[in-house]
């Protein structure tokens, strides 16, 4: 049987709620929920649940991320996966730009992944020491996504801080401390990244690996 939570919800029942809200679980965003999906019998029992609505438990990141997707598509379910596509495709840039940002200002080698921790007011102190830095945080905070209308980098990065964690990008486990978590909905980006390039053949991912390589010399 599925575990009570302090209401009284079952697990399975809580976690149905999430995924039909349009969450992702990962062991970042939700590691009760992602311990539980962990096993088959649950996997089995959750996707049964879903199958009656027409949805099904859909993974990705290797198994790292699950989210629900729909089981057949017809008309209406092609109308609503076009508009979730199109608000992704749409995020795709800031998302990216914030990405390489990021990992420019901790000087990281390899992209941000789930269970990688960014310290606001570590790169607060970076991009005001660092002027290319600073005019791209501006130009990608002023995205629709982030909607930002600061002009001072703190309120900047608060503002873009705010909307990852909105998105389900990043989680904040102490509001008492700065210190934001990457989910696996981060590495999902670059997932959908490569689809499209394959897809579409728009080089993307190696645009991506291209500004990377380019922002090296910044620091």
């Amino acid at each position: 049987m599925s575990k009570l939570s302090a209401t009284g919800m079952s697990e399975t029942g809580r976690i149905l709620e999430a995924l039909l809200s349009g969450q992702f679980i990962c062991q970042v965003s939700d590691e009760d929920g992602f311990h539980f999906l962990a096993e088959e019998a649950n996997r089995e029992r959750i996707d049964s649940h879903l199958h009656v609505l027409n949805r099904r438990l859909a993974s990705a990141c290797e198994g790292e991320l699950y989210f629900c997707a729909y089981r057949e598509l017809g008309d209406n379910e092609h109308k609503v996966i076009s508009q979730q596509f199109s608000e992704i495709a749409g995020s795709l840039l800031p998302l990216t730009e914030w990405l390489i940002l990021s990992q420019e200002a901790q000087g990281q080698d390899s992209p941000i992944s789930a269970g990688v921790a960014l310290r606001l007011s570590e790169l607060q102190t970076v991009v005001e020491d660092t002027p290319a830095l600073r005019e791209q945080l501006a130009k990608i905070s002023q995205y629709k996504l982030f909607g930002s209308t600061s002009s001072q980098v703190d309120g900047q990065l608060k503002q873009v801080f705010k909307r990852l964690c909105e998105q389900g990008y990043l989680v904040r486990p102490n509001q008492e401390k700065q210190i934001y978590i990457a989910t696996a909905k981060v590495d999902y980006i670059f997932e959908v990244i490569s689809f499209i390039d394959e897809a579409e053949g728009l080089g993307l991912e190696q645009q991506a690996m291209d500004a990377i390589g380019q922002q090296e010399p910044l620091l």
